[in-house]
């Protein structure tokens, strides 16, 4: 088949399968979405974000000792090397937090202990501690820029509890649990979503058998840009500015009649809703009722309505997961960050499986330049 031939082309490889992979399947049929063979209902129904981790990086779900010994592993590289602490330090205000996670990124590679060692089991050993390292590596940067104080580290609990409490030094009590349950589902629904921009860019990038590191600040900077990242974030800002649920059909209305884009609705693959949505939307619910706080959700509903009344689109996983946040309490510029926190899991699992049966990703363009032209020496041009 010629590269000119139009069943080969495909902007944005939209719809083109550009590899093999067993970790994730998205499907709008049957099958729904599902973590190596789990289904995603189940697993945010019934899992620890640890579970899910642990499902993604080696192949299956653990038992109890081997979940025990997954989570002594996490807790053990809960610290930042010196490095990394002098680079907090001298972080500049005001700048991007996925800048300084993506800089911060590539230096934990410099300082990993196994930074020269690219097999196998060192590179399931690297994702182990990044794990660990990126909460407080958002955090402790985030804390410096805005002047406060460095936060001590919340010994009880799982992944969700700590990284609620560094980033809200909330614990303990029925809110702070409930929110907890809440941040444990929301990281296993952003954990994965196959070959994604950000996670085919970690692959791209581990197909030159780099580091992983390497390809996971790749990653990190696929995800800072707005088409992709930070969906959450712009969803958050659109419900401040509507400010109250009364006002929200009016403000969707007027957006729809100026063409605006209004943000958290629609996926390139999933056409007809995502299934993670209707998770996080009960999730929302249920948080809205306990903290005795329903007006982020009454908005959300009243624009879910009528984007699918008037255009036919339902709301992605980024919808509902904002008014989880504002609940929550989560400084708006870190929602991209601790979905980092999230997708870390699968951008490892993706390098490791990349490098375990690599074949180098290079594909091919559609040339649309000039023609065939004579080179005409300097002296002779017009």
């Amino acid at each position: 088949m010629k590269l000119t031939d139009e069943k080969i082309y495909s902007p944005g490889l939209e719809g083109v399968l550009a590899g093999e992979s067993d970790i994730c399947q998205v499907d709008e049929g049957e099958s729904g979405l599902r973590y190596r063979g789990y289904a995603i209902d189940d697993l945010a129904e019934g899992a620890s974000f640890e579970e899910v981790a642990y499902l993604l990086l080696f192949g299956g779900l653990p038992t109890q000792a081997q979940l025990k010994r997954f989570e002594e592993q996490i807790a053990e590289a809960w610290i930042l090397p010196e490095s990394a602490q002098a680079f907090v330090r001298h972080v500049q205000p005001g700048a991007h937090p996925m800048d300084i996670l993506r800089t911060g990124v590539s230096l934990l590679g410099m300082a990993d202990p196994e930074a020269a060692d690219h097999s196998h089991d060192a590179n399931l050993r690297k994702a182990i501690r990044l794990l660990a390292q990126i909460p407080l590596l958002i955090v402790s940067a985030y804390r410096h820029t805005d002047g406060a104080q460095p936060i001590g580290h919340q010994t009880e609990g799982g992944y969700a509890d700590h990284l609620l409490f560094l980033l809200t030094e909330r614990h303990g009590d029925e809110v702070a649990n409930a929110m907890a349950r809440l941040l444990n589902v929301s990281l296993i629904l952003y954990a994965e979503h196959e070959f994604n921009a950000s996670t085919f860019a970690a692959r791209v990038t581990a197909s030159t058998m780099t580091d992983l590191h390497s390809a996971i600040t790749a990653a990190i900077g696929t995800l800072k840009g707005p088409l992709h990242g930070g969906a959450n974030e712009a969803v958050a800002a659109m419900f401040c500015k509507i400010a109250t649920p009364d006002r929200a059909e009016r403000w969707i209305r007027d957006a729809l009649a100026s063409k605006r884009r209004v943000m958290g609705f629609g996926h390139r693959v999933l056409k007809e809703g995502d299934p993670r949505s209707l998770i996080i939307q009960r999730q929302a619910h249920a948080l809205s009722r306990i903290c005795g706080d329903s007006q982020w959700y009454e908005m959300a509903s009243i624009i879910d309505r009528i984007m699918q009344e008037e255009k036919g689109l339902y709301p992605n996983l980024d919808f509902y997961t904002a008014v989880s946040y504002l609940l929550i309490g989560i400084p708006r510029e870190l929602y991209t960050p601790v979905f980092v926190c999230s997708r870390i899991t699968g951008w490892c699992a993706h390098v490791i499986e990349q490098q375990d049966r690599n074949r180098l990703i290079r594909p091919r363009a559609l040339y649309t330049g000039p023609p065939p032209q004579a080179y005409v020496p300097i002296d002779r041009r017009a």
